[in-house]
C-alpha cells in the first residue's frame, strides 16, 4: 500500500477514515455482533451494507462475512480485519488489490493471511519472536512464504490431497523436490534455475569435502565416504521409528551440552612431533589400544566423570582417545580405556569393543565445533546420549552399555535426524547451522547420558542464548533413520 501523503489523499477520497477494521489485535467477540456472522453490526451497516440481525442478509447460502461483494477475493470477514472496503476491491487506490496487500509487512497478502489465520495487521500473531511468513503453519518444512509462492495450502502439509508432502512434491517437473530446491538455491518454480540447458534436477551437487579439523588441515577426519559424513536425509524412516524416540523422550526438549563456558563441552587438541608420549595403563585393557598416547604437559581434559582426553596428531592424521584418564602423583597415566584411529581409513573398532566412548565409536568426529558453525556448514552427523540404551549395537557402534535386552529401547549406533517438517524458520545463524545438520546428517546414539543431549566443544565465541534456541525441538521432532544398507565405502 501506499504511504504518506499518497494514503493520505486516499482516505480523503473515500470519505472514511483508512481503519474501517479492528485495531490491530482486536477481534470481532470485542464489539456487538448480533447475527454472530464475525461482523460487527455497526460495520455491517456501514461498509457492507447488511443486516446486522440476519446472518445471510440476502439468503442466499452464504453467510455476510463469506460474501466477496467487490470481487477482490477477500470476503467481508477479511476486509473487516484488514481494515478495507468491502465495496471497493482496491481500498486505497494504488493499484493493488486488497487481497494483494501486506499492511503489516510481514510478508504474507491479506488473502493468504485469511487462510493462514493469523492477523492481518500483526506481523507475528503469536508473538513468538519470528514474523507470520517464516512460520510453518502445517509443519511440512515449507514456511508460509514459500507455501505463498508456491500456490500450497498453508495449514495442511498436502495441499492436493494426493498422499504426496507439499515438501516432496515437484512444482516445477525438474526432478526435484520443492523442499530440495530450497536447500540447494534453485527456484522450485524454474525447470532450469541457472539457464544452462539442464533441469535443476539433473544438475550435478558438489559433493561436500570431509571435515578438517582446525590446526591440522591436512587431516581429513576420515574419508568422505565414511558414515559419519553421508547424509541421511534421503535415507528411509526406520520401522521401530516411534519406539525408540518414546524410549529416549518424545516430549523431552533437545539440550546442545556445550557453549561458551571452558569446561562445559569435550574439548581436544591438536599435537605434533614434539608432543610427548605417554604410556597409559587401562582399566579394560583388553578392548584398549595399547600406547604410547600424546598427552601435551598441560592437557585439555573434559570436565566431570568422563574425564575424555582426545588429541589430533597434525603430523600423522591419527585421533587418540582416552576415558576417564588420570594421572598419579608420581606423574603415571591411567584411564578406563583408549582408542586411536588412522583418519585416512574406514576401518572399526573390533566388534565388541569399546573406545573411549560407551558405543566404541570415536568421539570428536561427532563433535559440534565452532569453526564449522561459523563457517556456515556442519557436513557429518553428531553424537548424543540417551538415558537408557539395550545390550545391543549396530552398524557402526562395536559395543553396548547395557544388560536390557528389552527391544524397546535403543541400540548404541542408532542414528536419527530432525525432520524435514521442524520449524527452522527464526533461527539464528549459528543455530541454523545446527539444525540444518541434524536434518541432513542426523547424529548417532554413542553413550548413556540425559536424552537428546547433543556433544560439542567450549568455546567462547559461541553465543549460549542462540545454543538455547535449539531447545524448541523435542523427540516429537525426530525420527529414526533404516541405515541397514549404510556402511563405510562404496
Amino acid at each position: 500500500m501506499r504511504s504518506g501523503l499518497a494514503r493520505a489523499a486516499a482516505v480523503i477520497v473515500l470519505a472514511t477514515p483508512l481503519l474501517l477494521g479492528p485495531a490491530a489485535g482486536d477481534s470481532a467477540a470485542a464489539v456487538t455482533d448480533t447475527d454472530r456472522d464475525g461482523l460487527p453490526d455497526a460495520w455491517e451497516r456501514t461498509w457492507a451494507i447488511t443486516s446486522p440481525l440476519r446472518a445471510d442478509s440476502d439468503r442466499d447460502g452464504i453467510r455476510d462475512g463469506a460474501e466477496d461483494p467487490d470481487h477482490d477475493t477477500l470476503v467481508n470477514l477479511g476486509e473487516y480485519r484488514a481494515a478495507t472496503s468491502p465495496r471497493r476491491a482496491d481500498t486505497d487506490g494504488d493499484g493493488l488489490r486488497d487481497d494483494r496487500e501486506d499492511p503489516d509487512a510481514d510478508g504474507l497478502r491479506n488473502g493468504f493471511e485469511m487462510r493462514t489465520g493469523t492477523v492481518l495487521r500483526r506481523a507475528d500473531t503469536d508473538g513468538d519472536g519470528i514474523r507470520d511468513g517464516l512460520e510453518d503453519r502445517d509443519d511440512d518444512g515449507l514456511v508460509n512464504l514459500v507455501e505463498q509462492r508456491l500456490g500450497l495450502g498453508p495449514s495442511v502439509a498436502d495441499s492436493d490431497h494426493d498422499g504426496t508432502p507439499d515438501a516432496r512434491e515437484d512444482r516445477d517437473a525438474d526432478g526435484s523436490f520443492n523442499l530440495d530446491e530450497l536447500e540447494r538455491g534453485t527456484d522450485p518454480l524454474v525447470a532450469d534455475t541457472d539457464g544452462d540447458g539442464t533441469p535443476d534436477g539433473a544438475e550435478t551437487v558438489p559433493a561436500a569435502a570431509a571435515p578438517v579439523v582446525q590446526g591440522a588441515p591436512d587431516c581429513l577426519i576420515f574419508p568422505s565416504d565414511n558414515v559419519w559424513n553421508v547424509r541421511v536425509d534421503g535415507l528411509p524412516v526406520a520401522a521401530n521409528s516411534a519406539t525408540m524416540v518414546a524410549a529416549i523422550g518424545t516430549g523431552t526438549t533437545f539440550h546442545m551440552d556445550f557453549g561458551s563456558y571452558a569446561g562445559y563441552g569435550i574439548p581436544y587438541q591438536v599435537v605434533g612431533a614434539t608432543t610427548p608420549r605417554r604410556a597409559v595403563t587401562f582399566d579394560y585393557a583388553d578392548e584398549s589400544d595399547p600406547g604410547p598416547y600424546p598427552i601435551p604437559v598441560a592437557p585439555l581434559i573434559e570436565g566431570g566423570g568422563d574425564r575424555h582426553l582426545l588429541a589430533l596428531d597434525a603430523a600423522t592424521c591419527r585421533l587418540y582417545e582416552l576415558y576417564d584418564v588420570r594421572q598419579s602423583q608420581g606423574g603415571a597415566w591411567s584411564a578406563g580405556s583408549g582408542a586411536w584411529w588412522d583418519l585416512g581409513s574406514n576401518a572399526l573398532r573390533p566388534a565388541g569393543w569399546t573406545s573411549a566412548d560407551a558405543a566404541g565409536l570415536p568421539i570428536l568426529p561427532g563433535l559440534v565445533r565452532y569453526d564449522e558453525v561459523a563457517a556456515g556448514e556442519i557436513a557429518h552427523a553428531l553424537r548424543f546420549t540417551a538415558p537408557e540404551t539395550r545390550r545391543a549395537y549396530i552398524y557402526p557402534a562395536r559395543h553396548f552399555a547395557s544388560s536390557d535386552t528389552s527391544a524397546s529401547l535403543p541400540p548404541m549406533g542408532l542414528r536419527v535426524r530432525l525432520k524435514a517438517s521442524a520449524n527452522l524458520a527464526g533461527l539464528s545463524h549459528d543455530a541454523l547451522v545446527i539444525a540444518v545438520a541434524l536434518q541432513r546428517y542426523g547424529m548417532i546414539l554413542a553413550d548413556n547420558g540425559s536424552p537428546w543431549f547433543v556433544s560439542g566443544t567450549s568455546d567462547p565465541r559461541f553465543d549460549d542464548d542462540v545454543l538455547h534456541e535449539l531447545d524448541r525441538f523435542t523427540g516429537a521432532d525426530v525420527e529414526v533413520v533404516n541405515t541397514g544398507g549404510l556402511v563405510n565405502g562404496p
